[in-house]
Order: structure tokens, then sequence, then C-alpha cells
């Protein structure tokens, strides 16, 4: 059995129309428009007295994220809500939009829980992780006997 379906003026068979509907659900604004949900990108460092870790979260405010600490595991967390209007020929449509992520870091023993900082700033959320004092990098010079 051929489904027939015209459309346009024109006739199409069965898988014409699956194709139809195919590349329409594709090239629909819906999806297009959207932005593809995604989690921050992380770099992870580490100095003489702290570990450090950048999260690239633009277009939140600093009030958007939730960050805990349970055991050696460091939860950053947010869930935004983004409204968008847009008129069209005398449409007027409004779109929510819910972005959130969870991203969770295995901390050494080495970390002293009592002095994490963190700073949101241009897009990026900064934390800084103290080191325990007998965790920090100590130089010194070794005589040979």
């Amino acid at each position: 059995m051929t489904l027939v379906k015209f459309n346009d003026g024109k006739k199409l068979n069965h898988y014409s129309t699956f194709n139809h509907l195919f590349d329409s659900f594709l090239k629909d604004e819906f999806i297009n428009e959207r932005p593809m949900l995604k989690v921050p990108a992380v770099n992870i460092s580490e100095s003489e007295n702290h570990f450090h870790i950048e999260l690239a979260a633009p277009g939140l405010k600093k009030e958007d994220f939730k960050i805990s600490i349970d055991k050696d595991v460091l939860k950053v967390s947010s869930e935004g809500k983004k409204e968008e209007n847009k008129a069209q020929q005398k449409i007027n449509r409004k779109e929510f939009s819910y972005d959130s992520f969870t991203r969770s870091f295995n901390l050494p023993d080495l970390i002293d829980h009592s002095n994490i900082e963190a700073t949101y700033d241009a897009g990026i959320l900064k934390i800084d992780i103290a080191k325990k004092e007998e965790a920090k990098i100590q130089t010194r010079e070794i005589s040979i006997k």
C-alpha cells in the first residue's frame, strides 16, 4: 500500500512523504534555534599551595551555581532558566529553556576541606582548593656526603 499525500500541489508517495517529514523535522526552527545542552569545559591545574578548577560557563550568574563537597567529591551544579521572546508576522511566541549541568570531581586526600574558595567572572567559575600543609610542595637543598 502506498501512502499518497499532496503537498503544495505535488503528489508524494510513501517514501517521499517520510523524507519530507524527516527533512522538515531537521529543518524546524525549534531545533535549529535551540542551543545544545552542554556540560562546561574544565581546566584543572595545580600550584604550590592549591589545586585550581576553572569551568567555562558564560551567560550565568554566580547565584546560578551550587558548589558542595561530600567526603572527597566536589560537586558543581547549575540550573538556569532562560526566556526568549520573538515576534514574527504579528504572532508572539515565548520560549522557555531550562539548562542544567552537574560536574563532580574526586579530590585527593591532600586537600584542606575548610579552605576552598570560588569566584565567577567573565563566564569562568574559578575554584581554588588549598592543600594541606604536609601536601605543599617544599623545596630544599640536599647536601652530598
